[in-house]
């Protein structure tokens, strides 16, 4: 069977691996079919993503076809079109619990801590699986990345009215955005590249966006559209330490700042910026099962739309060409989808 390897940093290869073909009890053996290409995969790529090994096949943002199952699956059966929850919890932890599995203290997120999708067939515990009789392997392989979105917004809970600053209009933001929208919040959106502020005012009608150009006009922006109070809910999700060390002094005095980003760098501030306003500093990981079917169902209502996210495609005999490519800001790349 055919897989594709992240040996080290800025290199894949092409790799040959096991065929999977007996389900265990519990387990499904499924087809990709697609999937989706994350910030996580080009930081592992680059070197910078701390939760990454090598080597690592990638992928976790998955629309497979389930093809067996094991002993005692009831949930899925072969033929069904599924989107996959890749975050592998034990279960048994304080977190787990809690029924907090998304943070689980030994958790194993496929294509990250161990092999990923980005393979012809692989084995998977089918409790992970969230099938759909009417989505499509694109739409299933975007779930995920809204599910991340959706757990951000569930943890800064923006309510109607609100104003709401989403730093980042990458993937992961504009998950984030596609939920505070339904919240009934007022939002702004802050990005480096104008044509990502450019699509969330032509895709979703953000009315308020902000070019971040580090000349300290953003602060004065912000001010201007919240009538001086700064806003109620910031998230930031760039990755970047330097934005999110920075994004403290875009709280309102009782607000809150949610870190859905990652970053292996340091994020330092001034212990006063975070007192005097009496500020919730939260991070958030990964999501929640709720959030899958929740998800799945708001793409089958048409309430999301998902064909405007993917700008870009490629198929699992060009990946290793077209890769590089995509790491790049000047890409204009907001989802890129392998077809496998």
């Amino acid at each position: 069977m055919r897989a594709i390897c992240i040996e080290q940093p800025r290199r894949l290869s092409k790799v040959d691996i096991p065929d999977p073909t007996s389900p265990g009890p519990g387990q499904a053996l499924v087809r990709t079919h697609r999937m989706g290409i994350c910030g996580t995969d080009y930081s592992g790529y680059l070197g910078k993503m701390p939760f990454f090994s090598y080597p690592r096949i990638p992928g976790h943002e998955l629309g497979v076809e389930v093809l067996s199952v094991g002993d005692g699956v009831t949930k899925v059966r072969p033929g069904d079109r599924c989107s996959v929850e890749p975050y592998m919890n034990c279960g048994k932890c304080f977190a787990c619990r809690r029924g907090r599995g998304n943070c689980c203290e030994h958790l194993k997120v496929i294509g990250v801590m161990v092999d990923g999708g980005l393979c012809e067939r692989f084995l998977i515990r089918a409790d992970k699986l969230h099938a759909s009789e009417r989505l499509n392997y694109d739409q299933l392989a975007l779930v995920e990345t809204l599910a991340i979105g959706c757990h951000a917004c569930d943890r800064g809970n923006p309510q109607p009215g609100d104003h709401v600053l989403i730093i980042g209009a990458g993937p992961i933001g504009l998950a984030t955005l596609e939920f505070v929208r339904l919240t009934g919040a007022t939002i702004t959106v802050m990005d480096m590249v104008a044509e990502r502020l450019d699509f969330c005012r032509r895709i979703y009608g953000v009315p308020h966006t902000i070019q971040f150009t580090g000349d300290g006009s953003e602060i004065e922006q912000a001010l201007e559209i919240t009538g001086g109070d700064r806003y109620v809910l910031v998230v930031d999700a760039t990755g970047n330490n330097k934005s999110m060390s920075g994004a403290l002094k875009y709280v309102a005095h009782t607000g809150s700042l949610v870190f859905v980003g990652i970053t292996t760098q340091e994020i330092s501030f001034k212990h006063p910026e975070l007192h005097k306003p009496e500020m919730t500093l939260m991070g958030s990981r990964n999501a929640m099962p709720d959030d899958f079917r929740r998800i799945i169902r708001l793409i089958e209502e048409g309430t999301i739309d998902t064909r405007p996210w993917i700008t870009h495609r490629t198929t699992f005999d060009e990946l290793l060409e077209t890769f590089e490519s995509f790491t790049r800001p000047e890409s204009g790349v907001i989802k890129a989808v392998v077809e496998v």
